[in-house]
């Protein structure tokens, strides 16, 4: 099979596939955004109840994402004209206004570059994917959720701050971590830092498991 034919997936760690493609706001073409975080998002169609809760959704947390130097784009198989008749039908009747570019993905070559089409679920429609990519280019997280349910807007605020804690810091963070709690330091590689590693001032539950405050 070609790629034309089937669908791929990007791997965490390494450069995210790139692409250029028409949006709402004009051309944008993914290696341009380097230098900016970027949290790409799929949805399956426009005018559709669950996808026009979550564009109000990520129009709530735009301003928090570029405060964090992350630029937020969306992308469906329809069309310009209908990403744009849908984003002032959300503003006309809902009152909010889409801040952030959508692209039109008719062809699906961006969808089959990311995996964005599960065909048990529907051979043309994305399903709702999220990819955060960092300002190096590189894929560091995915998360893939069903068509028939919306997203979390606070997990993807707290994916973003996580692997930008990590990155600052160097350390990990441990399950159910929010912004301000305590990180995780990296286990110990030696035998010699094993023993040292209980007296270096850090909260430590064993020689593996300890914690710090960043």
């Amino acid at each position: 099979m070609t790629e034309e034919t089937c669908s791929t997936f990007p791997a965490l760690g390494e450069p995210a596939p790139d692409f250029e493609a028409d949006t709402t706001q004009g051309p944008i073409k993914l290696s341009d955004l380097k230098g900016k975080w970027v949290v790409l998002f799929s949805h399956p169609a426009d005018f559709t109840p669950v996808c026009t809760t979550e564009f109000m959704a990520f129009a709530a947390i735009h301003d928090e994402l570029a405060a964090l130097n992350v630029k937020l784009v969306g992308l469906s198989v329809d069309s310009v004209s209908a990403h744009l008749a849908w984003i002032r039908n959300i503003k006309e009747k809902m009152g909010v206004t889409i801040p952030f570019p959508v692209i039109a993905d008719l062809n699906m070559k961006v969808a089959k570059k990311y995996g964005m089409i599960h065909p048990a679920m529907n051979s043309t429609a994305a399903v709702r994917s999220v990819f955060f990519i960092d300002d190096k280019g590189i894929m560091r997280a995915m998360i893939y959720y069903p068509q028939s349910n919306g997203r979390f807007m606070p997990e993807i605020i707290r994916m973003v701050k996580a692997l930008q804690t990590t990155d600052k810091y160097k350390v990990s963070t441990p399950a159910n971590w929010q912004p301000g709690d305590k990180v995780v330091v990296a286990p110990p590689k030696t035998a010699a830092e094993m023993e040292k590693r209980l007296s270096e001032g850090y909260e430590c539950k064993d020689w593996y498991l300890c914690f710090k405050s960043v």
